[in-house]
């Protein structure tokens, strides 16, 4: 089979939650460590560091796996979903892997697979420890998909955990109040393990203690090591000058992801280098900076608050549920234009109507739908929309509604386009 003819078997074969949503879950380990298993467990060869979150785990296992890189260590680096081509899921030093790694994998295991008939996302993890384990890495930094506990990448016994943002998304596989997510994501805890919890809530500070304790793990709550004396957000750029509470010395980051969000993943960033050094890893200042400065360009990461272009200014999200927009509007309040539009499309088993219920009124939306099976219909989007008083038109393919909305919008205004990960990955200029 050719790359292509690939991927479209496996989605055939296996069953896709970016596609079909809750069925394609497998709540338990047994089809990862099967996998593995017959692979002959190569996440036992290679050291891992283990990232969960709602939102924020993304942005940070990118983090940490530039500044590792930049250090001098050949650092895989898992992720999901991927935007434009499968082979973003799984990069060595930033290089996707190469699309006739992902045939062979197949190739070889095709009859095992038919046989077991695990999940697109089981298969993927397999692959990326595989991969991993045969391309010799010394560290590898593993996203988690959905939760934790019972996340396919949640067979590896990993040098550090860190857990980013605990907010509702998902609720009807993982719990619909803060501690019982919270309880899903702190499955990651393994014993006598170090965990790095990034943004201190006080609804879930507790369950991540009782786990921890009971794992015998250390834990570190970022802010209290780290706290933001200034910074500089005018929506389009980042600075921060951050305080080390423990050797009272300031620092100033410039990060190239520049969402207002992300002053609450830096944090957790530097906690666990920390950690990292103390574990004997020789990693500088200078490499931490340079790191978080140019994780984009080292890592390859999209769809992050990116300008898409400019005059109008054009910019993308993957954020999709109420905190990760909560954060986009928050940023979007910096900027200085003249009319906003936005030009939205959501998953058809996501609850939007506290979404809704915080979008500006003012701006003039485009209600579109991915093309997934998953989407939301963008008439019916509209509809419920409507119910908000947000008003706009209906154009199905984003990039339609792109090309409507320049044709339409001042060099001075502003587009935002989102809503949803795939929305996002439809885009034709990302």
């Amino acid at each position: 089979m050719t790359y292509e003819e690939t991927i479209h078997y496996l989605y055939q074969q296996l069953p896709v939650f970016h596609r079909i949503g809750k069925k394609a879950f497998k709540a338990n380990l047994d089809n990862t460590n099967a996998i593995c298993a017959h692979l002959g467990n190569p996440h036992e060869k290679f050291k891992t560091i283990h990232i969960a979150g709602t939102n924020g785990k993304g942005s940070t296992s990118h983090f940490i796996a530039a500044i590792l890189q930049v250090a001098g260590y050949k650092t895989g680096l898992y992720t999901s979903p991927h935007l434009k081509s499968y082979t973003e899921r799984i990069r060595i030093n930033g290089a996707p892997i190469a699309e006739e790694e992902v045939v062979s994998f197949v190739a070889e295991n095709q009859r095992f697979l038919e046989d077991l008939k695990p999940s697109f996302f089981e298969m993927s993890v397999g692959m990326a420890f595989d991969y991993f384990a045969r391309q010799q890495v010394d560290i590898a930094v593993i996203e988690v998909g959905l939760g934790g506990r019972l996340d396919s990448t949640n067979i590896i016994h990993p040098e550090l955990s860190v857990i980013t943002n605990i907010s509702f998304d998902h609720t009807d596989i993982l719990g619909d109040t803060l501690a019982l997510i919270a309880g899903e994501k702190a499955g990651i805890i393994k014993r006598n393990t170090p965990v790095v919890i990034s943004e201190y809530q006080d609804e879930t500070k507790g369950v991540f203690n009782q786990k921890a304790l009971a794992e015998g793990a250390d834990i570190f709550f970022a802010e209290d090591s780290f706290s933001i004396k200034s910074f500089d957000n005018n929506g389009l750029s980042l600075t921060l000058e951050i305080l080390n509470k423990k050797t009272n010395l300031s620092e100033t980051y410039i990060s190239q992801l520049k969402g207002s969000y992300q002053l609450k993943n830096i944090l957790g960033v530097l906690q666990a280098v920390e950690i990292l050094k103390q574990q004997g890893f020789d990693i500088s200042n200078e490499d931490v900076k340079y790191g978080i400065e140019n994780v984009v360009s080292i890592t390859g990461l999209k769809g992050r608050w990116q300008v898409l272009a400019e005059n109008p200014t054009m910019i993308c999200d993957t954020a999709h549920n109420l905190s990760g927009i909560t954060e986009v509007l928050s940023s979007i309040a910096k900027i200085k234009y003249n009319k906003l539009w936005m030009i939205l499309g959501f998953v058809s088993d996501k609850d939007i109507e506290g979404i809704l219920a915080l979008l500006p009124k003012e701006a003039t939306y485009i209600f579109c739908q991915a093309n997934v099976p998953r989407a939301l219909e963008a008439n019916l989007l509209s509809e419920k929309a409507m119910h908000y008083n947000l008003h706009g038109s209906v154009i199905e393919d984003v990039n339609k509604a792109i090309a409507f909305v320049k044709n339409q919008a001042s060099a001075k205004d502003l587009i935002y386009v989102g809503g949803s990960t795939f929305v996002v990955a439809d885009i034709d200029e990302l």
